[in-house]
């Protein structure tokens, strides 16, 4: 039985030093989760302009279910101002405000969100009180809720993040972000287990998983540990990375893959992202498959 998720959050250009790049969190784990095979709906808002037209067609492209997508009449699409350093690392200027930060209730989000397996949702699109009521309203409905934490200075709080995190069944972070979280609530360990262990208790949250960059990533899942040491490759860039390995470790997760597998798929998957340029190149089942096995 094929699985249906919902993201929740922006869509927007980043726009970087050589040209825009269709970007923002929850769309590019909507377009890599459809690439895998599993049926994915975005939920977001774009202007009334040639910006969202051509984020649309870029969605729907990738066969994302474009229904849930409202357009704005005053407000822009969103747009991301992105510089990065020597070593590929981006620091973002997110404009605002912008379409995606008035996504709206309606019958058909709210259907769609009681009828998916899941929603995943971050912290940004939080930044606006009218995404972020909307937000909570979904979270009421959903059977199983997926909370990127994706910070993004200075778009949010430690109190909002653990309320965030409180409501959600699976959290996802990279290191910097659990660090900075466990320590601002009070866990006094300098070891990643120990602070995934501390938030697991704090929020009642019984899955979390932690990326590390090329160092790969660990799953805290029913109280036992499953790391995987990453793949090493050539980065061309880091945007995306991170969102495809979530959307991998989804793919394997929500079928019942066995933990292990599922952080090495979601490991593999992120380390062939960061080796293209862009959030969204085109990966297939047999690449991964061949890139794991070498």
């Amino acid at each position: 039985m094929n699985k249906k998720l919902v993201c929740f959050g922006e869509v927007l250009w980043d726009v970087l030093p050589t040209g825009k790049i269709a970007g923002g969190a929850p769309m590019n784990v909507s377009i890599r989760l459809q690439s895998l095979g599993v049926d994915t709906k975005m939920i977001s808002k774009i202007g009334n302009d040639a910006l969202g037209k051509e984020l649309l067609a870029i969605i729907k492209e990738k066969k994302v279910d474009t229904s849930l997508i409202q357009i704005d009449d005053h407000l822009s699409t969103g747009e991301v101002l992105v510089t990065l350093d020597a070593n590929g690392s981006a620091s973002y200027d997110i404009v605002y405000p912008s379409a995606w930060d008035k996504i709206e209730v309606t019958d058909d989000n709210l259907n769609a969100v009681r009828e998916a397996d899941a929603l995943i949702f971050g912290s940004l699109a939080c930044r606006d009180t009218v995404s972020r009521t909307t937000l909570l309203t979904l979270l009421e409905n959903a059977q199983y809720k997926i909370f990127d934490v994706n910070i993004r200075p200075p778009f949010y709080s430690i109190d909002f993040l653990e309320q965030m995190m409180k409501l959600a069944d699976f959290i996802k972070l990279n290191d910097d972000e659990l660090f900075e979280v466990a320590h601002a609530l009070g866990s006094n360990s300098d070891n990643i287990e120990d602070h995934i262990v501390f938030l697991s208790e704090l929020t009642n949250t019984n899955t979390i998983c932690v990326t590390k960059g090329k160092d790969g990533a660990i799953l805290y899942f029913d109280n036992q540990f499953y790391k995987h040491k990453g793949f090493e490759v050539t980065v061309a860039d880091t945007i995306g990375a991170g969102d495809s390995f979530l959307a991998a470790l989804l793919s394997q997760v929500l079928y019942s893959e066995a933990p292990q597998n599922a952080v090495e798929f979601g490991c593999a998957v992120g380390a062939l992202v960061a080796s293209h340029k862009g959030a969204n190149p085109n990966i297939s089942l047999e690449e991964i498959a061949d890139f794991i096995k070498h």
